[in-house]
């Protein structure tokens, strides 16, 4: 495969079914990290595509890629990523996770192809992309970056359990962004206070970290840390909190500096925690909230 077009982001992971379960009830949503990572950086004016894999039967999520003016790379598989995500209270760090069926593997072939200023890794489990991505990647000398749920998160019959993984350093070795929730940070490294938590992650060789947690996200670059609290009027669209996060950042981090790249991503995650499904809002509405809430500029 050999596209001749060069795209801002490529996002890189599986679509999955999800089944979220909360103290509001019980819904159905397409998610995947690459579904909101990527829908967020094309409403932010980047040119975006996605490789995944999924079954014939959830191709109206390709559709809504192509609608969104997002290029999808899809194979197709006999069965989907099927995902139970249950939030037993309302705190969004705090979820079980459980997965019935996968779409398997993502190989460097599905990859190899594709031109891009930067890519995020967003899967959902190990294995699913595995670090000869990574390398394949690195190689292209792009901007890496790399969600640590697909890669603490192991499927342990129907259960989805945190355990490390010897090859933790040379994975993270290749990333120049780590993108990580508190709950994934203090179980990698130990720590409790995400402070200390980044720094341990940048440590292992990530340039930058993005962490996320329950009031905001956190950004620790070239030694110094940068915070961004937060603001949803409401919280109808947890799922997909932090995919949504590094997924603006990216986005805004190939013109901006790391501060201000935060912004852009706090701003867009809390909009997006208003409403079930990935990101949909403009970039004004992403300006007022910045004005209202961050006393930041525009996107120019």
């Amino acid at each position: 495969m050999h596209i001749a077009e060069t795209y801002d982001v490529i996002c890189i992971g599986n679509y999955t079914k999800d089944t979220i379960i909360s103290p509001t009830g019980v819904r159905y949503v397409d998610g995947g990290a690459v579904n909101y990572s990527a829908h967020a950086a094309a409403r932010l004016g980047l040119k975006v595509a996605v490789v995944t894999r999924l079954a014939k039967e959830d191709a109206r999520v390709v559709e809504k890629f192509t609608q969104a003016g997002i290029d999808c790379f899809v194979t197709y598989t006999p069965q989907s990523t099927c995902m139970r995500l249950e939030y037993p209270t309302m705190d969004p760090d705090i979820r079980n996770l459980s997965v019935d069926g996968v779409a398997g593997s993502i190989t460097v072939s599905e990859v190899e192809g594709l031109q891009a200023k930067s890519a995020i890794i967003g899967s959902s489990l190990r294995g699913e992309v595995g670090p000869d991505i990574l390398r394949a990647l690195k190689e292209k000398d792009i901007l890496l970056a790399a969600d640590m749920q697909g890669f603490v998160h192991v499927l342990r019959g129907q259960n989805l359990v945190y355990e490390p993984w010897e090859e933790m350093q040379v994975t993270l070795a290749y990333l120049d962004i780590l993108k990580s929730d508190a709950v994934e940070a203090e179980f990698l490294t130990g720590e409790i206070d995400i402070y200390k938590a980044a720094q341990s992650y940048a440590r292992m060789g990530p340039r930058e970290i993005v962490l996320t947690y329950r009031d905001g996200v956190l950004v620790y670059a070239e030694g110094q840390f940068y915070e961004a609290g937060f603001y949803p009027q409401k919280l109808n669209g947890r799922s997909g909190r932090g995919d949504t996060c590094i997924g603006a950042y990216v986005a805004m981090r190939l013109s901006k500096p790391p501060a201000e790249a935060g912004v852009w991503a706090a701003a867009v995650t809390s909009l997006k925690m208003e409403k079930l499904g990935p990101f949909d809002r403009s970039v004004s509405e992403v300006e007022a909230l910045m004005h209202a809430k961050y006393d930041h500029g525009s996107i120019g």
